[in-house]
This record gives structure tokens, C-alpha cells and sequence, in this order.
């Protein structure tokens, strides 16, 4: 089962290319032509940074980070709708 995630049954080698966002959505797109938008809400650290905060991006062969944020998205979450699980620091 090479380059398939076990839990999932999707293909962990797709890599996210480019990261835009919306009032209330992060828009990824995929090296395989898919784009994606998921809701802010689901990443509270990301619903509540400013546009620079957010631009602070970097990727990975596996997801998405922003460090200040102290934010880490794997592409494989991302296909599999699962949002972040923690809570985002209070204000």
C-alpha cells in the first residue's frame, strides 16, 4: 500500500501548490489540479490572523505551516475534512 495513508485510503503524495484565502475560506491548490476550500472556522488561528499573518506561509511535501502561528495543516486533513482539533489562543 505505498503512498496510501492506511487510516484514509488516500494518496499522501499529493502536495499543496498554492494557498489563497477568502472572508471565510482557505482556497489550497493541489500539484494534481484540485483546489480545495475549506472553512476558517476550522483553524481558529487562522480565522483570527491578519492577512500578514497568514501570507507568513510555508509548505511542505506534507502540508502547510505557519510558525508564528504555531499552525501545522496536513494535505491529507485537509481531503479527509478533518479541521483542527485544538483551540485557538484567547486574544
Amino acid at each position: 500500500m505505498a503512498g496510501k495513508s492506511r487510516a484514509h485510503g488516500m494518496s499522501t503524495s499529493v502536495q499543496a501548490t498554492n494557498v489563497e484565502f477568502d472572508e471565510d475560506r482557505m482556497w489550497v491548490r493541489l500539484d494534481d489540479g484540485r483546489v480545495v476550500g475549506v472553512p476558517l472556522a476550522w483553524y481558529p488561528r487562522l480565522l483570527h490572523a491578519s492577512a500578514d499573518e497568514r501570507s507568513q506561509l510555508w509548505m511542505s511535501p506534507s502540508g502547510l505551516h505557519w510558525d508564528e502561528l504555531d499552525e501545522d495543516i496536513s494535505v491529507a486533513g485537509i481531503l479527509a475534512g478533518r479541521g483542527d482539533i485544538t483551540s485557538a489562543p484567547a486574544a
